[in-house]
């Protein structure tokens, strides 16, 4: 194609001005500041129970005859205890139970219980069939009654007789060590006056928080109805109902600790990097106990930082996952930003050893909007032992002191060997408007 000088000229004069136009920074040739808020919120949809299962025995039916046995194996926190519920197979509606809030496994000084723990399972009656003469020949299922649950403790409503639930079932705990526990429940009540089968089960752990249980009557409430499918196993020896309900109240809890923030330019990631230990600058006082201001100072002093924050939740200092449909904890700060600048942030997966969320490899573009969620990702700080998240004795945030331990920082793999993690974006929502 040919151009004419006066097009040349033409294109000279649009063209030009145009490519000075998008060098210009300003006067003095340094990049323009922005301002951004960054916001974390903790978006986890937390459930009340730590673990939960069911049990049955090996034949067909699947119940435990005089004789046989079951074994329940589960993690636990001080303070946390295991529940679980099976029919008295030869009644009407009766059932066997701890009392609420179920078997705890550790003494007031944080020591693991072993041994018969037997006199803590109780016999109840679910209230919803009027009892008969307890045996192979009860007339299931029965005549039905509108009554709360009930102990049974020696005679039933109709005068029924019964030996102490402790006769009937055997409960025993051994411990495994690192927080882990097996529970095994036995059927004695062969060649007994109450002799009978036992039904498939259920069994649950409710996490503890600020030293209370969040649900401490997950599968029945002494003095109320019977409710959540538990009718089923004490009617029909049926766990499926039961079942269902408690695995839809089982899952994660745990808050966010104090969030580090820090803006940088010119160097990599300041807070960590995988594959490498622990720097002993703080990052394993977040890890263990959500405490960023070590590191937060250290991270001041680092040539390339230029601002670094600490950010806490107003009332509680912990950003507290959803609770109920109840919103979870938000924290934002105001930046100010220039291009080139990177952005990372740190905090405690707070019912952990020292697990702990940050931004991966080099954080992100600290002037890019919008949702930045999926730059974040769960490591293991590797300074302390890891157990079973929320149920773990010697996990800071429940009382424990960790236990240590020196491995290089990695990301915690999801399914790992104690439990399968919700996505990380349905933990941490991390934004920058």
């Amino acid at each position: 194609m040919n151009f004419s000088r006066r097009n040349l000229l033409w294109l000279t004069a649009v063209v030009l001005p145009l490519a000075f136009t998008a060098c210009k920074k300003d006067k003095n040739d340094t990049p323009v500041s922005e301002s951004a808020t960054i916001t974390v919120e903790n978006v986890l949809n937390s459930q009340p129970l730590v673990e939960s299962g069911t049990f049955k025995g090996t034949g067909t039916p699947p119940v435990i005859l005089p004789g046989q046995s079951v074994s329940i194996q589960f993690s636990a926190a001080k303070g946390e205890a295991i529940s679980f519920a099976t029919m008295y197979g030869w009644s009407n509606d009766l059932f066997f139970a701890p009392a609420n809030p179920g078997i705890l496994v550790y003494d007031a000084t944080g020591n693991p219980i072993e041994g018969d723990v037997s006199s803590q399972v109780k016999l109840w009656d679910n209230g919803t069939r009027i009892n008969q003469v307890p045996g192979a020949t009860v007339n299931h299922p029965g005549v039905a009654d509108n009554q709360n649950i009930v102990e049974v403790n020696g005679t039933d409503a109709q005068g029924n007789t019964y030996l102490p639930a402790s006769s009937l079932v055997k409960a025993t705990l051994k411990y495994n060590g690192n927080s882990a526990f097996t529970l095994t429940l036995e059927n004695t009540s062969g060649g007994t006056a109450n002799e009978t089968p036992l039904s498939p089960g259920v069994w649950s752990v409710s996490y503890i928080v600020g030293g209370q249980l969040l649900n401490a009557a997950p599968l029945y409430t002494a003095g109320k109805p019977t409710a959540n499918g538990l009718t089923g196993i004490a009617e029909s020896g049926d766990n499926t109902v039961l079942s269902a309900y408690i695995s839809s109240i089982t899952g994660i809890f745990t808050p966010l600790s104090p969030i580090l923030v820090v803006v940088y330019n010119g160097i990599d990631n300041p807070i960590y990097k995988t594959g490498e230990t622990d720097r002993g600058e703080g990052l394993k006082l977040i890890a263990q106990q959500g405490n960023a201001d070590v590191l937060a100072a250290a991270l001041k002093t680092k040539a390339g930082v230029k601002a670094v924050y600490v950010l806490a939740a107003a009332t509680s200092k912990v950003l507290l996952p959803v609770i109920n449909g109840a919103a979870g904890s938000s924290v934002s700060q105001a930046i100010t930003v220039t291009q080139g600048d990177r952005i990372a942030i740190a905090t405690m997966y707070g019912f952990s050893n020292d697990w702990f969320f940050a931004s991966s490899g080099n954080g992100v573009d600290a002037t890019q909007k919008g949702d930045i969620s999926t730059s974040i990702a769960l490591y293991d700080d590797g300074t302390a032992i890891s157990q079973f998240p929320g149920a773990g004795i010697t996990q800071f945030n429940l009382a424990g002191t960790p236990l240590a331990e020196s491995k290089a920082i990695a990301a915690v793999p999801n399914p790992n060997e104690f439990t399968t993690l919700p996505a990380i974006q349905n933990f941490i929502r991390v934004t920058i408007k």
